[in-house]
C-alpha cells in the first residue's frame, strides 16, 4: 500500500534503484529533495543530466572523465612507465587519496568471474594490452583480494610476463589497528609474504 502520492512513490522507487540505497533511505532522500528549494532541485537534476551526457571513458586508462583524457593521464608529472591496474574508478580514487602513487592507472571495470559469466573480453583488458606497446616498465596489479580479483591478477600476469615487463602484485595484509586474532589466515599469510625490511 502506498502512503504517498504517485509522484512521491515514483521518486522513492527511482532512488531505491541506486546501489546501496534501501527503501527507507530512498524515502528519507525523497523527503529531503521535496523540502529543498526549487532552484537547488533544478541544479541537482541539471547536474545529473549533464554528468550522464558528458562523462565517458578516458582514452588511455578507461576511468570516467568528462574530457578526452583524465587529469592523471594528461599530467606530465606522472610516471607513465608504471601502470597500476584496478577494478573500478572507486579503487583509483582510493589510491589517489593516499597521495603517494606517482604512476598512472588502468581501470578494468570489473574482474573475471566465470560463475557470473564475466570473461576476459568483458573487462578492459584489450585496452591495457594496447598500452603496453610503449615504454612501460612495470604493471602493478591492484585487483581486490577476492576469488575474482585473484583470478584476474593471475590472468593478467600470464598475459604480460612474456612481454618482458615487470609485473607486481600489491601486498595484502593486516589492517592498521586490527587485532591479529580477528584476521583470516589468507590475509595473515599474505601479510607475511609481503613483508618488507625495517
Amino acid at each position: 500500500m502506498d502512503y504517498f502520492s504517485g509522484r512521491m512513490s515514483e521518486l522513492v522507487e527511482q532512488l531505491a534503484m541506486l546501489p546501496g540505497i534501501g527503501r527507507k533511505t530512498a524515502q528519507r532522500l525523497a523527503f529531503h529533495i521535496v523540502s529543498m528549494p526549487e532552484e537547488k532541485v533544478e541544479k541537482l537534476s541539471s547536474v545529473l543530466i549533464e554528468t550522464r551526457k558528458h562523462v565517458r571513458y578516458c582514452a588511455d586508462c578507461c576511468t570516467l572523465t568528462d574530457s578526452e583524457r583524465c587529469p592523471v593521464c594528461s599530467s606530465d608529472r606522472r610516471d607513465h612507465s608504471t601502470i597500476m591496474v584496478v577494478e573500478t574508478p572507486r579503487d583509483l580514487a582510493a589510491y589517489e587519496k593516499t597521495g603517494k602513487y606517482e604512476g598512472v592507472y588502468h581501470v578494468l571495470h570489473g574482474a573475471i568471474s566465470p560463475m557470473l559469466g564475466v570473461g576476459p573480453d568483458d573487462i578492459r583488458l584489450k585496452e591495457l594490452m594496447k598500452r603496453l606497446g610503449g615504454d612501460v616498465k612495470e604493471v602493478i596489479i591492484a585487483t581486490n583480494s577476492t576469488l575474482e580479483g585473484e583470478t584476474t591478477a593471475m590472468y593478467i600476469s600470464r598475459l604480460i610476463r612474456p612481454l618482458g615487463i615487470r609485473v607486481t602484485r600489491i601486498a595484502n595484509g593486516v589492517p592498521v589497528g586490527g587485532d591479529l586474532e580477528n584476521v583470516d589466515e589468507v590475509t595473515l599469510l599474505r601479510a607475511l609474504e609481503g613483508r618488507t625490511d625495517l
